[in-house]
């Protein structure tokens, strides 16, 4: 299990947040939520080891993940968690199989073999016959695929997710969201969601809502997050 005591964070004067605690167990996934500035992105980035909290604990299973070195926490990000981004972040010049397998070949698993442990996740994610395509020949649904399959192909014990359909349209995000937490019920792995959308929160079996760096009522943000949801689709967000 992936759990938070107590987290807080402070940049200088500002407290980003104030006392969380947050679990979430194998197989199960965990949408966050709340406005721009309410401290989701920062509470994902502790609970990945990414940043220190200033107060409180992070615990993965029986180990203290905010104590650890830099490098150790580099390490452990690298062999127990995966990562999945609004945009993807796929490398430009390497095709989409050689994408998912970059975190095997960072682990130190020989090219061939890594290659073939990603290609075999292509039918699974309906991208059977895309593997030589390069990200700019992909759609936004099939790059973030690519994306959840280079997520889970080393097996992590947790998934982290920012807003992985904030730059897809709704159809789309509704299948990727699908995808992604019907995969991790299947794996057994931990999903962290970050999302502003509702629609978003509700696929997941539990939500956080945050208000300025406290938990809330997700009740008491609904209506704000929505308008923030059509407000992207109507700018055409793809």
């Amino acid at each position: 299990m992936l759990s938070g005591r107590g987290i807080t964070k402070r940049f200088g004067a500002v407290t980003v947040l104030s006392g969380v605690d947050v679990s979430v167990a194998p197989g199960e996934t965990l949408a966050v939520t709340g406005p721009s500035g309410s401290g989701k992105s920062t509470l994902l980035h502790c609970l990945a080891g990414i940043l220190r909290p200033d107060e409180g604990e992070v615990r993965l299973g029986a180990e203290r993940v905010d104590s650890l070195s830099e490098a150790r926490r580099t390490t452990l990000r690298r062999a127990r968690f995966g990562f999945v981004f609004q945009f993807g972040q796929l490398l430009p010049e390497l095709p989409a199989v050689e994408n998912v397998a970059l975190p095997l070949m960072l682990a130190g698993v020989g090219r061939r073999e890594a290659v073939a442990k990603a290609a075999a996740w292509f039918p699974t994610l309906g991208l059977d016959g895309l593997q030589d395509r390069r990200p700019g020949q992909l759609s936004g649904g099939q790059e973030q695929r690519v994306a959840i399959a280079r997520a889970l192909v080393a097996g992590p014990a947790v998934v982290f997710a920012d807003e992985p359909t904030g730059a897809l349209d709704s159809t789309t995000g509704a299948q990727v969201m699908d995808l992604l937490c019907g995969l991790a019920v299947r794996t057994g792995t931990a999903l962290v969601v970050v999302t502003h959308d509702p629609e978003v929160a509700a696929r997941c079996h539990r939500t956080l809502a945050l208000h300025d760096g406290r938990p809330v009522p997700a009740e008491s943000l609904v209506s704000g997050d929505a308008r923030q949801s059509d407000d992207r689709r109507a700018q055409g967000a793809w």
